[in-house]
C-alpha cells in the first residue's frame, strides 16, 4: 500500500521507487507539505465536501496516485502548479508529504498549466471559470509575442495565429466569444459575482451587468435587495444601454427594477390596478404573499359552502 509518508529531510530528494526522474528537469519526490505553497492569485476554490470525503479515504488507501506538480520559488519552498485538492486530502489525511514532480517552468507556462490542470473539474463555479480563463488568456497573449524559436518567424505568431480567446476555447471546447463573455464577468462586483455563482443571476444577464460601473452596480445591489428580485436580460441590456449613454440614473435604474418580468406561466397585473390595495412601500414578494394568502382564503371558503 502506498501512502504520503514523511522522511528525513537530507534523504528527500535522493533517487528511489518514489523519487526518480521522469524527465529533463523533472524529479518525482516526496516532499514536505510546509514546503509546499498554493499558486498565486489561484482561482480555483477548495471545498471539505462530499467528494473531497471521497479523495481523503482513496489517499488514505492507495496514496497519491498522481503526483502533484511543483516549481521552485524564488523565496524558498515550492509553488503547486497542480495538486491543490490533492495537497488537502493529503493534510486531512494526516500525511506530512506528497509525492509532486518538480518542474522548471516560467510565469505564463505555469499560468497555462495550472488553468488547464484544472478547468477539466465538472464543479467549477462562473466566478472560477472566468478568472481562469482571464488568467490564461494574459498568459497566452505574452507568449505570442515573443520571437519563435523557427527561423524566420514573428513576434506574435507562434501559437498558429489564433488570438488568446481561441487558444483558451479550443482547450475547454468554447467559442472565442464564448469565452470572451466569461472573461466580462470578472468586470462584476464579488457581490453580483456570488449572485451568478449561486444562479441568482443569469449568466447572459451577468454578461450585460459588467459594462456597468462599479458606482452603477453597487446601486444595482440595492435596488435588488429593496425590489426582491434580479434583472432579466432585457432589463440588463436596458441598464447597459444607459450605462454607455451616462443617463443611467437611480430612477432609471428603479423604473427598470420595478417592471413585471414577462413570464407565460405567470399572471402579471399592472400596478395602476394593484396601486390602491398596496401601499407604495410594499415589494412584488410581499404583494404575491398576500394574494395568495387571500386567494387560499377564498378557496377554503368554497370547500366550506361545498360540504354544507
Amino acid at each position: 500500500m502506498r501512502r504520503c509518508v514523511e522522511k528525513d529531510k537530507s534523504n528527500l530528494y535522493e533517487n528511489s521507487d518514489e523519487n526518480n526522474t521522469v524527465g529533463n528537469n523533472e524529479q518525482i519526490v516526496e516532499m514536505p507539505l510546509t514546503e509546499i505553497f498554493s499558486f498565486k492569485n489561484h482561482p480555483f476554490k477548495i471545498y471539505d465536501d462530499e467528494a473531497m470525503n471521497t479523495l481523503v479515504d482513496s489517499i488514505k488507501e492507495y496514496g497519491v496516485i498522481h503526483p502533484g506538480i511543483v516549481r521552485p520559488r524564488q523565496k524558498g519552498g515550492y509553488e503547486l502548479i497542480a495538486g491543490h485538492r490533492r495537497k488537502r486530502a493529503c493534510e486531512r489525511a494526516g500525511f506530512k508529504t506528497m509525492k509532486v514532480i518538480i518542474n522548471e517552468m516560467n510565469d505564463d507556462k505555469a499560468i497555462i498549466m495550472m488553468v488547464d490542470s484544472n478547468c477539466q473539474r465538472e464543479a467549477t463555479s462562473f466566478s472560477e471559470k472566468a478568472y481562469a480563463y482571464k488568467m490564461k488568456a494574459n498568459a497566452v497573449k505574452r507568449q505570442s509575442g515573443r520571437p519563435s524559436n523557427k527561423k524566420g518567424s514573428q513576434p506574435g505568431v507562434d501559437l498558429v495565429g489564433k488570438k488568446s480567446y481561441e487558444i483558451v476555447g479550443d482547450k475547454v471546447g468554447k467559442s472565442k466569444n464564448q469565452i470572451y463573455r466569461f472573461i466580462r464577468l470578472t468586470e462584476l462586483t464579488s457581490e453580483l459575482m456570488e449572485m451568478v455563482d449561486n444562479k441568482k443571476i443569469g449568466f447572459n444577464p451577468a454578461v450585460e451587468l459588467s459594462y456597468l460601473t462599479k458606482d452603477e452596480q453597487e446601486l444595482l445591489l440595492y435596488e435588488i435587495e429593496k425590489e426582491e428580485a434580479t434583472p432579466n436580460l432585457s432589463q440588463a441590456q436596458r441598464m447597459k444601454k444607459h450605462s454607455k449613454e451616462g443617463t443611467l440614473t437611480e430612477t432609471i435604474m428603479d423604473e427598470i427594477m420595478r417592471e413585471v418580468k414577462k413570464d407565460p406561466f405567470k399572471v402579471t397585473f399592472s400596478q395602476e390596478r394593484l396601486k390602491k390595495y398596496f401601499p407604495d412601500s410594499a415589494t412584488p414578494k410581499k404583494m404575491e404573499d398576500t394574494i395568495i394568502k387571500l386567494l387560499e382564503g377564498w378557496h377554503n371558503r368554497k370547500l366550506r359552502e361545498q360540504q354544507q
